[in-house]
């Protein structure tokens, strides 16, 4: 199969183009830096150089996209550009060129808070936190009807989506352009929301980075990772090379018969194991030698409490299972040479 593979020169879209090589795939780039297939130079918001790389293509695997929540509302104009626009001219070109699939890379953060049960309630979905909450160190969302604790759980793609900050609002935004696409023109979607995805090239040195290289650069740096809030936060910490071969079955899968034509269908790419921050900032931590964790009851307007997932769709109808087991995964991480953003 020939794919288009946006993003190519990316921590996670370097990997894709390795696992699809691997399976046998011709490979096209497109990104703004260089990338080991030679398709670097190119943006995605360049309709002329997208549609040059989209000839000949049999389906295009998309990760061109500004990650990480942002720093402060003057982002809203580069994440939109970038993400909404970017996805708009590379969906409009492949409807110009009759290319029909499509594997999107999304995020988690489409969920905004993850479940959650109230003993009396039942399933509900808190709101945003309150700053005045999380200054006074509450940092558990209350059930919005009656005010009590709530247990989390884990979402599933059903879940009606609640975004809460600008990255998230143009993940949603793809999904949505890439669902009216498909109904437009009869293509199919496979949306892959990525939970915490680390691993080997991951950037460092850049407010938009993972948790995972943010507190790797400090071990770096002899200094000890800062955890925000109490350190409680629940995660799904998922393997880059998981998530690449996530990315080969769903195209594979899809351009072979999807589930549905003219339909974006999604999926948790997650290992399916939840962790607290806390927990990984000390797996990492003891892979280095040290020192420990530091938590500073420190927080970010945007972040949001427990997101975790349940990744049995993805295991029922790609195939897909995770198969770098965090331990390890950490282990590898913190032995990897350092790459810049």
């Amino acid at each position: 199969m020939n794919v288009l593979l946006t993003g190519s020169a990316g921590f996670i879209g370097s990997h894709i183009a390795e696992a699809l090589t691997a399976s046998g795939h011709r490979v096209r780039g497109l990104d703004t830096r260089p990338d080991a297939l030679g398709g670097g130079g190119a943006d995605v918001r360049d309709a002329a150089a997208v549609a040059r790389r989209l000839e000949g293509v049999d389906a295009v695997c998309h990760q061109a996209a500004m990650v990480g929540l942002g720093v402060d509302v003057l982002d809203l104009p580069a994440y939109t550009s970038v993400n909404v626009q970017g996805t708009a001219v590379l969906l409009a070109e492949m409807a110009r060129a009759g290319v029909g699939t499509l594997v999107l890379a999304s995020s988690m953060v489409v969920y905004g808070e993850g479940a959650y049960a109230c003993g009396t309630h039942g399933p509900v979905r808190p709101g945003p936190r309150p700053e005045e909450a999380l200054r006074a160190g509450r940092f558990e969302p209350d059930c919005p009807r009656c005010g009590r604790p709530l247990a989390p759980g884990a979402v599933g793609e059903d879940t009606a989506p609640d975004p809460r900050n600008a990255y998230a609002d143009t993940k949603l935004a793809q999904e949505h352009l890439a669902a009216s696409w498909a109904r437009a023109t009869g293509g199919a979607v496979a949306a892959l929301r990525y939970h915490n995805v680390y691993g080997p090239r991951m950037p460092r040195d850049t407010p938009y980075a993972g948790v995972a290289a943010i507190f790797r650069s400090r071990l770096l740096a002899g200094e000890a990772p800062l955890v925000f809030e109490d350190g409680g936060q629940r995660r799904d910490f998922v393997h880059v090379r998981d998530v690449a071969r996530a990315n080969v079955l769903a195209l594979e899968r899809f351009a072979a018969g999807p589930p549905a034509r003219g339909a974006l269908r999604a999926y948790n790419i997650a290992s399916g194991e939840p962790r607290t921050v806390g927990d990984m900032a000390a797996a990492l931590a003891d892979a280095f030698g040290g020192p420990a964790p530091q938590v500073t009851g420190g927080y970010r307007l945007g972040d949001v409490r427990h997101i975790v997932a349940r990744p049995d769709r993805a295991r029922r109808e790609l195939g897909f299972s995770p198969s770098v087991a965090f331990a390890d995964g950490m282990e590898e991480f913190a032995r990897q040479p350092v790459i810049s953003s």
